[in-house]
């Protein structure tokens, strides 16, 4: 330290670690009450010095220190840049840089003192040099101020001091209080009654703040709420919430003369009464009107509408006609003819139906009515038509033996009179032809015809209102054998 003899210097060789072989920075933290424990060791001051506070009777800004001896090789240099980092209500924090030079035999580490304002006494934080450029001294006083200063020591001894220009003060940082509301509670907070309410509101303010609520701008009672307030929040809690609970809670954090306010509307709702009233308006054709009234509890919420059910009498059982209706009064359409309904009507809002519904006393009775057959005229079409084929015959070739068929198709009303003829001969009643008429198709066939029967038939049509004819033309292909005489020795038949 400065002001020590070459002496002294080698006396404190005697109580300082091992020399490092490089400086290193980690952090350090001491209790000031060590450190004022070793005030009996720490370094006197000489009475030049002493002379020299003694002949100023106020107190100098700084303490004073001996004048620093000429700086050797062997000791280090002073520290650089010694700095205030941190102020609290009962801590400081100081950092600074190595010296520049370090000394032939290498740095050991620093020492930390500090000094009250007033005082004359440099008191060491760390008896022993350590290799941290970075110390936090903890246990101070509210309200005192010191002076503080690092040494760099090395084997040889400790080089000058740096020194903090103006005294630090050691006081309460005070940081304004804010307020921070949960995003869920920005807007309305709806409970259920019977749920239990439990808001936990952060808060920031330095030193602690006082945390206090108010609801609709009252004192709370303590009966139902309970509030337990923190260092960095405060929290409401309600058992089992009522619909008196609703309003706006307000939660204030005070600190000295600084405050934030933050409000909160909460909401207890429950399900809506039943609607005052019903009434059954009107009854016609397959139709009921209905009128009700709103009810008088809404469950402490606006009302999403209502529902309306219905029931026969035969059945009694209930079918939803209209959910989350808006109106007091509604048109039930579709009933069955011959029923009789009662209605009910529901109230909602955001917890559901209401527990009960309001029933009409009277029944709806849907009439039969008296209904009047008108028939309608009718005009009787006349579908009388003269015979025309749709299918004429069709000239035809046939094998000898083979039955064959002729066809066509005949239109007319009333149904006409079927004549086959061949080659302008009526041949009705020979066994060797067969005439079939069916649903206008005129079918005759020719049992196994031979060239004989080849010809013009003819099929004719005949009805009240007139008659046709079709024709075509039959060919029977012929076949003539003849017998050869030949030998008796090689009789033989020949084919022409």
């Amino acid at each position: 330290m400065t002001g020590k003899t070459a002496s002294e210097a080698s006396a404190s060789e005697e109580t300082v670690p091992e020399p490092a072989k490089a400086p290193t920075e980690p952090s350090g933290e001491v209790a000031a009450s060590e450190s004022t424990g070793q005030e009996q060791a720490s370094e006197p001051q000489k009475p030049g010095s002493q002379a020299q506070d003694r002949a100023a009777p106020e107190a100098p800004a700084m303490p004073a220190t001996t004048k620093p001896e000429p700086p050797s090789e062997d000791v280090p240099s002073a520290p650089l840049r010694l700095t205030l980092e941190d102020v609290s209500h009962n801590s400081l924090t100081v950092s600074w840089e190595p010296p520049e030079k370090l000394g032939k035999l290498g740095l050991q580490g620093y020492v930390l003192e500090f000094c009250r304002q007033g005082a004359s006494e440099w008191v060491p934080v760390n008896p022993r040099p350590v290799m941290v450029t970075q110390q936090t001294v903890r246990n101070l006083a509210l309200g005192d101020k010191f002076f503080v200063r690092v040494t760099a020591v090395s084997s040889a001894g400790a080089g000058p001091p740096a020194v903090l220009d103006q005294p630090i003060h050691i006081q309460e940082i005070i940081e304004a209080p804010k307020i921070r509301v949960p995003r869920h509670l920005r807007q309305t907070y709806i409970r259920y009654v019977g749920e239990p309410v439990n808001l936990q509101i952060p808060f920031q303010g330095k030193p602690k703040p006082q945390a206090s609520w108010t609801h609709n701008g009252h004192a709370l009672d303590s009966q139902r709420v309970n509030v337990r307030s923190g260092d960095q929040d405060s929290i409401l809690f309600i058992r089992s919430a009522q619909r008196a609970d609703s309003g706006r809670y307000e939660l204030t954090v005070h600190l000295e003369g600084l405050e934030a306010k933050a409000s909160i509307d909460i909401l207890v709702i429950e399900k809506p009464g039943p609607p005052s009233s019903i009434k059954l308006l009107d009854v016609w054709g397959c139709n009921a009107a209905l009128e009700w009234t709103p009810p008088q509890d809404t469950g402490n919420t606006e009302l999403l509408g209502y529902t309306v059910q219905k029931a026969d009498k035969k059945t009694g059982q209930w079918f939803t006609v209209l959910e989350r209706y808006h109106p007091t009064t509604c048109t039930v359409s579709d009933l069955i003819i011959g029923n009789s309904y009662s209605f009910r009507v529901f109230s909602e809002n955001l917890c559901g139906l209401s527990e009960l519904a309001t029933t009409t006393k009277e029944l709806a009775h849907i009439q039969k009515t008296d209904i009047t057959a008108k028939p309608r005229e009718f005009v009787e079409r006349d579908f009388s038509e003269a015979p025309s084929f749709t299918q004429p015959l069709a000239d035809h070739t046939s094998t000898p033996g083979y039955s064959t068929q002729l066809f066509c198709s005949v239109r007319a009303s009333p149904k006409p009179k079927i004549i086959w003829m061949k080659n302008k001969m009526d041949i009705q009643g020979d066994p060797k032809y067969r005439a079939v008429s069916e649903q206008g198709v005129c079918t005759l066939e020719i049992r196994k015809p031979s060239p004989f029967d080849s010809g013009v038939y003819t099929c004719k049509a005949i009805n009240v209102l007139g008659e046709a004819s079709v024709d075509c033309r039959l060919e029977v292909k012929g076949e003539s054998l003849k017998v050869a005489i030949v030998d008796r020795a090689s009789p033989s038949l020949e084919l022409d």
